[in-house]
């Protein structure tokens, strides 16, 4: 069984990118944020990360496949113009129906491959607090906590 990583056409793109932006609007809302303000994060999100629609330099969104058929998706790239060593995993997403069988873990390796590759020394990402499954998976990765965020609701 072979997992590995291919870019998108662009008609792909769209969809990932109209899926993605869904995704990180529930998840940031799920961690306390209004509506109208995560509206905004994802609005700032696209325009600093697809100016026009299409990915910022450097950056790459691809398909996990996985024996042939697609299974999620991998999106990385330099954290900034100003640290191109520095990569950043900004989403990573196996399809619900191929979750828990070590696809995840497979789609973050490839990632590290993928940013070794491009020059980077360094990768990172942020996760949700609610996401508890990703954390572990992270943590079994080697990747350590650098910052943590904390709320309350009042």
């Amino acid at each position: 069984m072979a997992t590995t990583v291919v870019s998108i056409a662009e008609p792909e793109l769209a969809a990932y990118l109209a899926h993605a932006n869904a995704e990180y609007l529930v998840e940031r809302m799920r961690a306390g944020d209004s509506r109208e303000y995560a509206e905004q994060r994802v609005a700032e999100s696209n325009e600093q990360y697809f100016p026009g629609g299409r990915p910022a330099a450097g950056h790459q969104v691809l398909r996990v496949v996985h024996d042939g058929d697609p299974v999620g998706w991998l999106w990385l790239g330099p954290m900034s113009a100003e640290h191109p060593f520095d990569w950043w995993v900004f989403d990573v997403e196996i399809d619900e129906q191929h979750r828990g069988k070590g696809l995840g873990r497979a789609a973050m390796l490839l990632a590290e491959e993928v940013a070794r590759e491009a020059g980077a020394v360094k990768l990172g990402l942020n996760v949700f607090g609610h996401n508890t499954v990703a954390q572990r998976l992270y943590s079994t990765l080697g990747y350590e906590v650098t910052a943590i965020n904390m709320s309350k609701q009042l």
